[in-house]
């Protein structure tokens, strides 16, 4: 997924209520995942995420599996605002071995994030590489062992563009990214996608969205589905 570069408020939460993602492979493999994750604004133009990925592999005849699938810690922070340069951030993340659909070992990423807006759309540039010996494969029949349901890239780069529609507090944009897999001698992937975020109330928002593998050794699509709730801290900061 494509980010801007800018963090949320300090001492705000958000929470990801069920982000529910449906993927479908040329195999006919089906993947259901949901991934609730909180964001805390910790310090100015900072914010770290915590999030919990849960996964269900159905491959039909080659069988059915479901479980946790590693635990995701990231942390964000926005270099400046945003001026005749485009607004610079820079991210760190770990996901941690945990769940028997979960890495085996412990995998940390780096990215940049570049983000410029125009009077017409706003333009997002994300780059990012992932540290680590190359995970387990799949195991016969679809079911996962070693990077389980987790989907890992050495690096993947991407663009996106979108465009707010104050009048009906709508978003909508789309992205295009290539990512080179863990596994050595596996294609470059290419994607593309799709989506609208839509803001119910000052607090809530939800978004949908789909997407295709174009290239790659396993195309396939898949559908999106999620709402967030934001909300501040109660006190007031000390003066």
């Amino acid at each position: 997924m494509i980010e801007d570069a800018y963090a949320i408020e300090r001492r705000a939460f958000e929470i990801q209520a069920a982000p529910l993602r449906l993927e479908r492979s040329r195999r006919g493999v089906y993947n259901w995942g949901i991934e609730p994750e909180v964001a805390f604004g910790v310090l100015p133009r900072t914010q770290l995420v915590g999030g919990v990925p849960l996964a269900y592999i159905d491959a039909g005849t080659g069988g059915r599996t479901a479980g946790l699938a590693g635990v995701d810690v990231s942390v964000l922070h926005n270099l400046n605002v945003e001026t005749s340069i485009p607004a610079l951030a820079v991210a760190a993340e770990v996901l941690l071995p945990a769940g028997h659909l979960g890495p085996e070992r412990a995998y940390s990423s780096v990215k940049g994030i570049a983000t410029k807006t125009f009077s017409w759309a706003r333009f997002h540039v994300n780059g990012r590489y992932t540290f680590g010996a190359e995970p387990g494969r799949a195991a016969a029949g679809g079911s996962m062992h070693g990077a389980g349901a987790v989907e890992l890239s050495r690096w993947l780069a991407g663009v996106a563009i979108d465009r707010t529609f104050p009048l009906s507090s709508a978003l909508v944009t789309a992205e295009v990214n290539a990512r080179r897999p863990m596994h050595v001698g596996e294609a470059l992937e290419w994607n593309a996608g799709a989506g609208t975020r839509v803001q119910l109330t000052p607090r809530w928002a939800m978004d949908a969205g789909g997407g295709r593998r174009l290239t790659g050794e396993d195309r396939g699509w898949y559908v999106t589905v999620g709402g967030a709730f934001a909300l501040g801290l109660p006190w007031s900061p000390r003066r």
